[in-house]
């Protein structure tokens, strides 16, 4: 049975495909003609529309009916957004000025505490419900102290709604609050019923005073998996920590047993000052002073930290009230604006610019640049259908503002650093230029015709993008048999030569010269960097298919570094994803099966008893054409990886470690992980 499976760049998340790519054109004909025609296509509802189809769900119910309508998903992504949810109020008691550390712990269980040592939540009777206000604000929907703006100024999270939300959908809540020297407690059951009022449990010391939250996520909501990343847990909490500075953020996680993996503290009081050295660490940097301001306008909170270094890809991270823009939006652009126009008239003031020369660009000035953009609002407006673009005007004036004054004053201060920085950008100036040469080398006129398309490619028959799929294939042997095992209706084949060019340490002139890269996005259609179009891609499946060894894999890497930097829509959409082809053949008679790991050859072995051959597969050209079909390419049989990019930090962080310049970083990595490893093909 086919099975596809998706993993994510920066930690993996696995989850199998719901639908099958294997439609025929005539097929797609067919159900046009009988549209058509109206033969036995009826979609007309017989039920009855009537008052009693009018559903009211009381209180939490709507939540665990429809959760996808309040977290992002039912997935693993949706089950650490429980988490986010209870922390961001911990860290709106902090940035309100009333707490200093929260503490964030998961047991062996996956139950998760969350305690902070803010005000702790009012523990009197609500006047509109009659019920505790602790009560309401974990039953009723909307309620909650970010609404008047007297509790709050700024604030995260889902603004009223998330407490009541991860409350539907744990199997348990308990909250605990400390007031007055007394406990209060009550606890959550059955989608977030209260099993009893509010109570008093004990005395606690006269000064303290703050709020605990302990779940468990309920596993009928979150059928995948209720396991929650260590990874993902930590990288998240380290970076609020950095983003709101002198707040305390304690982890510990119960599950590890490594003491370095138990416990973590986090605190910076450099807050995006320290945010941006961490993101550089390993890099050779241009301006060894980071850049950095803050300050306030009308209300708003900005803060932003700017370091170059000898890389070409920029990295400019966005967030507004703690969230994650990963659009960008206003402050982004007031951003750009200040700095573009900075450093023009910086670079002419002091002759680096002749007056007769272009402007640098804004991709000029960017590249090789690590940024920090935080801005804090107290009516955030997003825009997007992921409302992850900050879309309010005044920001971005008031940004520019703020980091124009700062930079201006920082090149002044700073001639010599500031000379690096605008040398670098006018070398990335002749770059581009040399790029803009050799990228329309890859343009063409209509993505679809044939004769402008790469010789060694064999495309399929069918224009339907949507049952399309190209495979790229390390060298030319397995490259034949894929073209001979293929179903060349819907399937191409574009095999490459060797590695193809590390583009995380070349410019672009070098990555749109370079042939193997050239074939590929003619192949694809749809453009590259700013320009990629989905909508003119040519195949909605671009599998990458290599050897199930050492040298495979770093081929995959690089392609994968290609597709991130160059068309990284394209992965972020979901169209790209890794064949696996089998390491084992299992012979006993006439009776044949392949294993993919090591632990499924056991088990096969084991199954199938003695007098066996097993052949192992070095590599894709080792297999015939019916082989390659049956086990890699055969959608009722393959088993696919789709990549995913979740968090663009990490996906960042780990290409630049992975791929770049620097040596020690990857040392690190490699020493850090080597424990995970379990078959070592070289």
């Amino acid at each position: 049975m086919s099975e596809e499976i998706k993993i994510d760049l920066t930690p993996a998340e696995n989850k199998p495909e719901e639908e099958k790519a294997e439609q025929k054109e005539d097929d797609f004909d067919s159900a046009a003609n009988k549209a058509v025609i109206g033969e036995e296509l009826d979609m007309k509802v017989t039920h009855t529309y009537n008052d009693s189809d009018i559903q009211v769900l009381d209180g939490l119910e709507a939540v665990r009916k429809r959760p996808g309508m309040y977290i992002a998903s039912t997935s693993e992504r949706g089950l650490h957004h429980l988490v986010w949810e209870i922390v961001d109020n911990g860290i709106d008691e902090a940035m309100a000025g009333y707490a200093t550390t929260v503490s964030i712990s998961v047991d062996r269980d996956n139950i998760v505490t969350v305690e902070d040592d803010g005000r702790g939540m009012p523990v009197g009777t609500n006047e509109k419900t009659g019920k505790s206000t602790i009560e309401t604000i974990f039953t009723v929907l909307h309620a909650g102290g970010k609404f008047g703006g007297g509790a709050y100024k700024v604030s995260g999270g889902l603004h009223g709604v998330g407490a009541s939300v991860v409350n539907a959908l744990s199997e348990f809540m308990e909250v605990t609050v400390y007031h007055d020297g007394k406990v209060n407690f009550i606890r959550f059951e059955n989608g977030g019923h209260p099993a009893a009022p509010l109570k008093v449990i004990g005395a606690c010391d006269p000064d303290k005073h703050g709020s605990k939250i302990r779940f468990k996520a309920d596993p009928t909501m979150f059928t995948e998996t209720t396991i929650y990343n260590h990874q993902t847990l930590r990288d998240r909490l380290r970076q609020l920590a950095f983003l709101n500075k002198g707040i305390r953020i304690v982890f510990n996680d119960d599950r590890e047993t490594e003491p370095n993996r138990m416990h973590h503290t986090f605190l910076f009081e450099g807050g995006l000052k320290e945010y941006v050295a961490y993101l550089n660490r390993g890099r050779a940097v241009v301006n060894p002073d980071i850049i950095y301001c803050e300050g306030h306008e009308e209300g708003i909170e900005a803060e932003i930290a700017v370091q170059y270094n000898d890389g070409y890809n920029p990295q400019v991270y966005t967030f507004c009230n703690n969230i994650n823009t990963a659009e960008g939006g206003t402050h982004e652009e007031g951003f750009r604006l200040a700095l573009n126009r900075v450093i023009n008239k910086y670079a002419k003031e002091n002759g680096i610019l002749k007056e007769k020369d272009e402007n640098l660009t804004s991709d000029d000035c960017r590249e090789g640049i690590t940024a920090v953009i935080s801005v804090k609002h107290p009516d955030p407006q997003y825009e997007g259908q992921t409302k992850t673009k900050l879309g309010n005007s005044e920001v971005r004036k008031i940004v520019s503002d703020i980091f124009g004054k700062s930079l201006e004053r920082f090149f002044l201060e700073n001639p010599e650093e500031a000379r690096a920085v605008i040398e670098k950008a006018s070398l990335a100036s002749q770059a581009r230029l040399a790029a803009k040469k050799a990228r329309e080398a890859t343009r063409r006129k209509n993505p679809l015709e044939v004769g402008s398309l790469p010789g060694k490619l064999a495309d399929c028959s069918s224009k339907d993008a949507s049952i399309c799929e190209i495979y790229i294939v390390e060298g030319d042997s397995a490259g034949g048999s894929a073209k001979q095992g293929r179903d060349s209706h819907y399937q191409a084949i574009l095999p490459l030569r060797g590695k193809i060019l590390n583009v995380e340490k070349a410019r672009q002139h070098r990555a749109f010269d370079n042939n193997e890269i050239r074939s590929m996005i003619t192949a694809f259609g749809c453009g590259v960097l700013e320009e990629v179009d989905t909508a003119k891609l040519r195949y909605h499946k671009i599998v990458i298919m290599t050897d199930a060894d050492v040298d495979g894999a770093h081929i995959r890497t690089l392609l994968l570094t290609f597709l991130y930097r160059y068309l990284r829509p394209v992965i972020e959409q979901g169209y790209v994803y890794i064949a696996q082809p089998p390491l084992y053949k299992v012979q006993k008679g006439s009776s044949a099966k392949y294993a993919y790991t090591d632990r499924q050859l056991e088990e096969i072995k084991a199954e199938m008893g003695t007098a066996l051959g097993i052949q192992r597969y070095k590599g894709l050209g080792e297999m015939n054409p019916e082989q390659l079909w049956e086990t890699t390419m055969d959608p009722k049989n393959r088993t696919l990886i789709q990549v995913e990019v979740n968090d663009a930090e990490a996906a960042d962080q780990a290409f630049s470690m992975l791929m770049g310049e620097e040596v020690e970083p990857r040392k690190e990595f490699i020493v850090e992980n080597a424990h995970f490893v379990e078959n070592l093909d070289v």
